[in-house]
């Protein structure tokens, strides 16, 4: 294995850290390639929870290297926060942790104008950290980047030209009070000397690395449907979880990447606003939402649920390019008298099995189901695939065969012990 990437292969919060926690175990370097803090990887080990927002997932097992990726937008706060709390668990981070010189910052005044953004007339449902507007003023070139750290005199003579920049739309438009410039300034030239011994060249540590026969696993954050290119466009994140972003966002070839494992809930959640077409707003929903504790790990938000959906799935394999899949929350279905999958679209009398990213049709497409029976056994105490109920293993047969993908394991409760393999071996 040269490359392995691990994709949320939905809207997100699919349970990617659980996964990552595992494949670990077999590698040399956990990566991560995109996104910020606003997505929370949650682990439960014994009694203990801990939910990541920035460093890799990967961190937990002692040999590992982790990377925060050059694709990846940093809030030095956040990230510093994190350091600390993993410190205080006995987590070892140092010589373990590489972080890229070319990833960009999350300001004070990204964070304020997202919250602006939001309260505004076309709120899209973002968590408000400000990953949005940084990655707009890294694509306007005007961002900046934990190299600029390093030239105390090219830092403060930017984020004063920026903030002056964003001092006139905080106040002309939104009519709010002003940043302090020189405050922000004393806090940013402070986190030079707290995140030094962490900085590296990313890309070249990886691709050595990859040279020498290292096995590397790229983690995502998010989900492919949130995409900015190919997802449900506006209401996205602002880059690419699918998993050709792990080569822009890390700095390595497309031919180093070996497998693409999808990481899919048995049902499907979606947090903030945009097109759901097999949302439940009743007392199933209900059900998925609070035995599933379907609250965001990041914002605490309730999230959004609903039945399997195979049409966006099938989408989802296709731009990733998954070799197989993990299942999580399987659990979650017991007591459910029927389960149903969404096999396709009807959109104006007219039946689709292609995912559509035209907004106006996703809205109207209307669910067309396969029905199976449920089962009542609780999984969460099953230590082997065989052991399942039938129709739950039932349920996981023809969740492959309608997406055409193998199912290599399947999540049947929060710990990382709670995961079941066919064969009760890894099929990755």
């Amino acid at each position: 294995m040269a490359v392995r990437v691990v994709v949320g292969a939905q809207w997100g919060d699919e349970g990617k850290g659980k996964l990552v926690d595992i494949l670990s175990r077999d590698v040399d370097i956990v990566a991560r390639y995109q996104g910020g803090a606003n997505a929370g990887h949650t682990i439960e080990i014994g009694d203990q929870k801990y939910i990541l927002h920035l460093i890799p997932s990967g961190i937990f097992n002692e040999h590992i290297i982790t990377v925060i990726g050059n694709g990846v937008v940093i809030d030095p706060v956040a990230l510093m926060e994190e350091i600390r709390f993993l410190e205080s668990q006995g987590v070892s981070l140092k010589g373990r942790l590489k972080i890229s010189h070319n990833a960009h910052l999350i300001m004070p005044y990204h964070k304020l104008l997202d919250s602006l953004y939001e309260k505004g007339k076309r709120p899209i449902g973002t968590t408000g950290r400000g990953i949005g507007p940084a990655y707009y003023d890294k694509a306007a070139r005007v961002g900046i980047r934990i190299v600029d750290l390093l030239d105390h005199d090219i830092l403060e003579a930017r984020i004063r030209r920026n903030i002056e920049d964003k001092n006139q739309i905080i106040r002309k438009i939104y009519e709010e009070e002003e940043l302090d410039v020189e405050h922000i300034l004393e806090e940013y030239m402070r986190f030079d000397t707290l995140i030094d011994e962490y900085v590296t060249d990313t890309a070249h540590f990886l691709n050595d690395a990859i040279r020498d026969g290292k096995a590397v696993l790229a983690e995502g954050a998010q989900g492919a449907l949130l995409d900015i290119d190919h997802g449900t466009y506006p209401y996205v994140t602002s880059s690419n979880p699918v998993s050709g972003g792990a080569t822009i966002g890390l700095g390595i070839p497309p031919t180093a990447i070996s497998s693409v494992v999808g990481v899919m809930k048995a049902y499907t959640t979606r947090v903030g606003l945009g097109p759901f077409p097999t949302e439940l707003d009743d007392a199933i929903g209900e059900h998925l939402r609070e035995k599933g504790q379907e609250f965001g790990s990041t914002t605490g938000r309730p999230r959004r649920c609903g039945w399997f959906d195979a049409v966006a799935m099938r989408y989802s394999a296709m731009l990733n390019g998954i070799t197989s899949c993990g299942m999580t929350k399987l659990d979650v279905l017991s007591g459910l008298e029927e389960i149903r999958i969404c096999v396709g679209y009807e959109y104006e009398g007219k039946r689709s099995d292609r995912f559509q990213t035209n907004l106006r049709r996703l809205e109207h497409m209307q669910p067309v189901y396969e029905t199976f029976p449920g089962w009542e056994e609780d999984l969460s105490s099953v230590s082997s695939f065989d052991d399942m109920p039938a129709a739950a293993r039932s349920y996981i047969a023809a969740v492959e065969d309608i997406i055409g993908v193998r199912v290599a394991c399947a999540s049947v409760g929060p710990e990382r012990t709670q995961i079941l393999f066919p064969g009760n071996e890894p099929r990755w």
